[in-house]
């Protein structure tokens, strides 16, 4: 298979497991390519993009800014907080507007789920979501499986616990359809009102105690509690969800066994990781930064190369 199933990447739910093969083949390529002294290639040096950012983004923005520009292609980012958006303006009228100027890929991160999803039935460009509220963030996850690979030669057969905010994540939600895919076992763990009622049926299983899902797991996946999206209080205090589900050096050390330790970012120092942790040799958050952008780069050459 040379080329993806799918014409746009909504969500990693639409994809086949012969699509994240090709898009790790392709990554494991660039992030060559990125360790060059040139580190730009020609490939789309005919193609626009625009970053369309309804929310605050840091890492994504600059990592999918970044994927783009090694890749020669033409750039735009657009802020909805600076935008005619603010005026009123609708989301198909803003894209539209945008893609009048000759856009052949739209990368769209929005609060409300589904956004991405509506957008290829209204416009016509390429559609890459970056975040849509709660529902997915396809590259993150995708960025994660290849640093799993990378650090431990395979995700098949391998333990992965996912700790934090389930309910409010995106990430989380991406990373239980990759892995399940690729064979993986996976497990939650974090405060009940912050678990998902039926999370059962996606082929994961609920460990509320994170000293066992520690033991157990090979890979512990942890997630800021998001406090944007708190409009109730989920649990006491930030104080006591760090005692009950921070990962410490002191709590990693009880373990009789390395772990690989990763966040998507940002972190919250002190509260799901303390600093030792997040800047230890078990951590690979700094890789899955660097992954990301040949990652990314990957998903972008592979549907550019769709394009009609």
């Amino acid at each position: 298979m040379s080329e993806l199933s799918v014409n746009h990447l909504l969500g990693i739910k639409y994809l086949k497991k012969q699509d994240l093969d090709l898009i790790f083949d392709t990554a494991a390529h660039f992030k060559e390519v990125i360790n060059r002294p040139i580190k730009k290639v020609p490939s789309l040096r005919d193609v626009t993009i625009a970053n369309i950012f309804f929310e605050n983004s840091t890492r994504t923005k600059l990592s999918f800014e970044l994927a783009q520009k090694r890749l020669s292609a033409d750039v735009i980012s657009f802020s909805a907080a600076q935008s005619s958006v603010k005026k009123g303006e609708t989301l198909i009228d803003t894209v539209n507007n945008i893609l009048s100027m000759k856009v052949d890929m739209v990368v769209m991160r929005h609060s409300h789920a589904g956004a991405a999803h509506f957008l290829t039935k209204n416009v016509k460009a390429t559609i890459i979501n970056a975040g849509d509220g709660a529902h997915e963030h396809p590259t993150q996850a995708l960025l994660d499986s290849f640093t799993i690979k990378e650090k431990l030669g395979e995700v098949a057969g391998k333990k992965i616990v996912i700790v934090g905010d389930i309910l409010h994540s995106r990430v989380a939600l991406s990373n239980i359809f990759a892995l399940k895919m690729q064979g993986a076992e996976v497990k939650v763990c974090g405060p009940k009102t912050l678990i998902p009622k039926h999370i059962e049926s996606l082929g994961v299983t609920v460990e509320p105690n994170l000293a066992k899902a520690l033991h157990w797991c090979d890979v512990a996946n942890v997630l800021r509690v998001q406090n944007e999206r708190l409009d109730v209080n989920y649990f006491p205090s930030t104080r006591e969800y760090a005692q009950q589900y921070g990962i410490t050096s002191e709590l990693l050390e009880t373990l009789n066994k390395e772990i690989v330790i990763m966040h998507p970012g940002p972190i919250n120092r002190g509260v799901e990781l303390t600093s030792e942790v997040a800047d230890s040799s078990h951590s690979v958050i700094l890789e899955q930064v660097e992954n990301g952008v040949a990652v990314r780069m990957a998903v972008i050459y592979l549907l550019a190369s769709k394009l009609k």
